[in-house]
């Protein structure tokens, strides 16, 4: 596998919908693997949906190196290019002097040639001096080429290279225009999910547009020829991954527009455990058969009113939970099983409040929105079936008060949770809370909580 880095010099600066674009150029002739630096569904979810590949998350904080090895080998496996998003800014991660959870460590773990782009909006010369400082910062970050966003014009473009060719010695490989129709879809939240937007024709003439239009303002053979062999080699996560035993027991997911969430290895990790996945639409569904379920993360308030009109799927939920069969819910999935979702007035333009009936699995409330909480998490989790030091991200505009008396199994050293530092509120065997899991890095608990077996 050939393989290259593409990060920003900022939040905003365009690598998304560069990163985008070239997968989805090179994937029309190649076998492409997509990586997303940190805990990010939606940008990977793209990447997944352009090169009909699940797109892997590797963060630097929450796994260790050598899960965040054997996860970049696993998704290697017959592919001919990979190429890895990075978040925010090149070097941006979990404090001011280390590169722990940055963009930069996952390039220094798998020496990946960078390719940086850049917001050159309003800049020309001035952009030489941002390359030379990024290029300068960390003698072990190898930046290979530079894509400028947001220019206007051929006299911007050709300033601009001139100079970064000149005094960076590091080759433009394109400039893209300031164009409307490249802003992809926007929520409160950020990208709408490929997921939600993949049935529908103009969502999907809008990718095919910016893949079109970056398409012609790159150079995609020099792209190609900057990404280098990076065929790596498997280790126990690899091969853990790649377990495939007789199914024990079946997990059932929920998976529609509302709650779509997921990492691309939890497959992988739950079938590596003796699990069979099936997937339902809470939307649309009956509660399947299973002996355990997940309700992942999502937009369930963006569905607020079709869900609260599935109320067969609602009373299911309610008695499995009380029945014992194990339910986990993440965020999206947490708001759904409270008893209720009550949309503010002024929300998305909304006059008056509407509170939607969901499951009533926790005894409390959902309102949304609220104050932005995002962050990373660590804690540990105290269930009946163990205890797990674990760690996690937490991204919501959402509330949720529960009534007095519930049990939290989350005691968090890093982050708000639910309530004051708790978190993973508990009832019969359903957990739920806002902490976001990657499966890789907390199989165990996964395999326990589901009662499957434990596999090294």
């Amino acid at each position: 596998m050939r393989a290259l880095l593409i990060s920003g010099d900022r939040s905003g600066a365009g690598k998304t919908i560069v990163t985008l674009a070239i997968a989805g150029l090179l994937a029309q002739e190649s076998a492409v693997q997509t990586y997303k630096v940190a805990m990010d569904y939606i940008d990977a979810s793209y990447l997944a949906g352009i090169t009909g590949r699940p797109s892997y998350n590797l963060d630097t904080f929450v796994q260790t190196p050598k899960e965040t090895a054997g996860l970049f080998a696993y998704g290697a496996k017959d592919a001919e290019f990979g190429i890895v998003e990075g978040v925010r800014g090149l070097y941006e991660g979990i404090d001011a002097l280390t590169d722990v959870g940055s963009t930069a460590s996952v390039a220094k773990q798998f020496d990946l040639p960078v390719i940086l782009v850049i917001q050159a909006r309003s800049i020309t010369r001035s952009a030489a001096a941002l390359v030379k400082g990024f290029a300068a910062f960390d003698p072990h970050i190898r930046i290979a080429g530079v894509i400028l966003n947001n220019v206007m014009g051929e006299r911007h473009i050709s300033k601009a290279k001139l100079a970064i060719e000149h005094y960076c010695g590091i080759p433009v490989l394109g400039a893209v225009p300031r164009r409307p129709e490249m802003e992809l879809t926007m929520r409160h939240l950020g990208l709408v999910p490929y997921r939600e937007g993949a049935d529908n024709a103009e969502f999907q003439e809008r990718i095919n547009c910016i893949t079109g239009v970056i398409g012609g303002y790159v150079d995609i053979d020099r792209i190609r020829s900057v990404a280098e062999e990076r065929t790596p080699a498997g280790n126990d996560v690899t091969r853990m991954l790649e377990e495939r035993p007789e199914p024990e027991k079946t997990v059932a997911v929920a998976y529609d527009g509302a709650f779509n969430f997921y990492y691309g290895e939890q497959t992988a990790v739950l079938e590596s455990l003796g699990a069979r996945i099936v997937y339902f639409s809470p939307l649309c569904d009956r509660l399947p058969e299973a002996d355990g379920y997940i309700f992942g993360g999502g937009y369930p308030e963006q569905f607020a009113e079709k869900l609260a009109t599935n109320a067969a799927m609602q009373e299911a939920v309610l008695e499995t939970a009380k029945n014992e069969v194990p339910i986990y819910a993440e965020c999206g999935g947490l708001m759904y099983l409270t008893r209720s979702i009550t949309l503010e007035g002024g929300w998305q333009g909304r006059e008056k409040p509407l509170s939607c009936r969901m499951c009533g699995v926790f005894p409390g409330n959902t309102r949304i929105p609220v104050k932005r909480t995002l962050g990373y998490v660590t804690g540990m989790a105290h269930l009946p079936c163990g205890e797990f030091a674990f760690r996690g991200h937490e991204f919501h505009y959402s509330d949720i008060v529960m009534d007095a008396g519930v049990s939290y199994a989350y005691r968090l050293s890093r982050g708000a949770g639910i309530a004051g530092g708790c978190d993973g509120a508990f009832v019969h065997r359903t957990l739920g809370s806002y902490v976001h899991l990657m499966p890789i890095s907390s199989r165990e608990m996964f395999g326990s909580f589901f009662g499957l077996a434990s596999r090294p």
